[in-house]
């Protein structure tokens, strides 16, 4: 495969692969009362430790954090712009959200084969974001036309 053919693939990648958190994020701006309720539904508030007030804080908080990594993260592989730094942040995004929002093998789960197959989707979008971890943005990215800093120890 020619180079050329081989950074356009990494583009094709990177947008696809961008896309979900990109549109995640604006969706949580726009429904932001509804991902409060769904996120409290889910015990993110943790009212229990926190209090009524406490838990109403921590859990905007945290939208607001998710928000932050959504779109951060996402434009930072969709552009190639310090794309290795945005796929850890949205793998750390992702690793919690999954477990905590996709908890298929939960007793009571009503809709646990939605669930099972929205944590594998997950688990293929992870993996997607450690090939970016891996193997860098590719030659069509921002950072292609960064100057690269000295490394050290050699």
């Amino acid at each position: 495969m020619t180079p050329i053919f081989q950074h356009v693939i990494a583009l094709l990648g990177r947008v696809l692969l961008s896309l979900i958190f990109l549109l995640s994020g604006a969706h949580h701006i726009v429904d932001w009362a509804g991902t409060v309720a769904h996120m409290r539904s889910k015990g993110v508030a943790l009212e229990h430790l926190l209090g009524a007030n406490g838990g109403t804080f921590f859990v905007h908080l945290m939208l607001a954090l998710a928000i932050i990594f959504l779109l951060a993260g996402g434009l930072s592989v969709l552009l190639g712009f310090r794309a290795r730094w945005g796929a850890v942040s949205l793998l750390l995004f992702l690793a919690p959200t999954t477990l905590i929002f996709h908890n298929f093998w939960s007793p009571g789960v009503a809709d646990a084969q939605a669930q099972m197959i929205h944590f594998m989707k997950n688990l293929g979008l992870a993996g997607g974001l450690l090939m970016v971890l891996a193997f860098g943005s590719g030659g069509f990215s921002v950072d292609t036309f960064l100057p690269q800093l000295p490394r050290q120890g050699r």
